[in-house]
């Protein structure tokens, strides 16, 4: 039975007894993915352990740093 099937008769038996149907089977697991995250950061902080960072902003982070762009001139002159 996979998860749209145990779905189906979840909701029946809600109906049945006059209850909420259950969320859809996926609504919620990024917020579960993100409280699993949020307390590894929680248990290193209270270890006294640095937090850690998202992977997406330290690896933006490791390629870009010292590659930033030069500021435009201002001198007034045009490009021609």
């Amino acid at each position: 039975m996979d998860a749209i099937q145990q779905h189906m008769i979840d909701s029946y038996r809600a109906a049945q007894h006059g209850e909420l149907p259950p969320p859809l089977p996926g609504r919620h697991d990024w917020a579960v993915v993100r409280d699993v995250r949020d307390r590894r950061r929680f248990d290193a902080v209270m270890a006294g352990l640095p937090a850690r960072r998202r992977w997406r902003t330290a690896l933006r982070e490791l390629f870009t740093h010292g590659r930033h762009a030069t500021p435009p001139d201002n001198s007034g002159r045009s490009g021609a």
